[in-house]
């Protein structure tokens, strides 16, 4: 392919405009080889390569974020089964979240209630190449837990998400329960900024609201499902996202 990166075996892709990566929570991380690819080879993609692999992250997207004054649980990164004990300290005690660096969907979060399960939770969960995020906890009881969708620099819309009960976790693909909100100004200027921070021009963003009305970003996810949202908002979201793709990068 002319000193272009080639896989052998593989078609000639550098006719396509623009390429619009989307990574299934049951897709493994072997797509990114294929997203670097085409991204070498000078095709547009929407989300592009860094922003990807910055959102993918989750403790670095927190440092991200809150660089730019964004709202974020208090969150710290272990790597080793000493530096549990020192974080929970630091956190105020327990309880506190246990999460995967690269989870998704609500799968790999822990709540860690004392100190009695704290040694089967790092022999069950933690990968020293990889390390846990530990958490601040804050209680489902008061709070909203918000999942907004952004598309080129617009909310393309939101909604409130309902954790099961007795479950603490606020997400769409554990709970199925979400409910239609007319987003209010700040937390749309508060979502736009989040997108805009991590580089990501489709997001979904999850947030949580105090009983403050304080917003934290709890997540931020470069390929977001919609699939709930469009249910619970009758919304066309899939087309909300082709339309953006198609007049902000196909050759007029």
């Amino acid at each position: 392919m002319e000193s272009k990166p080639g896989v052998s075996g593989q078609p000639d892709v550098g006719s396509l405009d623009v390429v619009l990566p989307r990574q299934g929570a049951t897709l493994g991380d072997s797509c990114l080889a294929l997203i670097r690819h085409i991204s070498l080879m000078g095709i547009p993609l929407v989300n592009d390569l860094d922003s990807i692999l910055l959102a993918k992250n989750q403790f670095q997207t927190l440092q991200v974020l809150a660089a730019s004054r964004i709202l974020v649980p208090d969150t710290l990164f272990v790597n080793s089964p000493e530096g549990f004990k020192p974080a929970i300290d630091r956190l105020k005690g327990y309880p506190v979240v246990l999460k995967q660096t690269s989870g998704r969907q609500g799968k790999g979060v822990i709540l860690l209630k004392n100190e009695l399960t704290l040694d089967s939770a790092i022999d069950d969960h933690l990968d020293k190449r990889k390390g846990l995020l530990v958490q601040q906890f804050i209680p489902p009881v008061g709070r909203k837990d918000i999942r907004v969708l952004v598309v080129g620099g617009k909310a393309a819309g939101a909604v409130e998400l309902k954790p099961k009960k007795g479950d603490f976790r606020a997400n769409f693909h554990l709970s199925q329960k979400s409910r239609s909100i007319i987003l209010s100004a700040e937390l749309e200027r508060l979502a736009l900024k989040t997108a805009g921070a991590v580089g990501l021009e489709i997001a979904g963003i999850d947030f949580i609201v105090g009983q403050d009305g304080k917003a934290m970003v709890l997540e931020v996810n470069y390929s977001p499902g919609f699939k709930g949202m469009e249910s619970a908002t009758g919304l066309d979201i899939a087309a909300k996202i082709v339309e953006y793709v198609m007049t902000s990068y196909l050759k007029k």
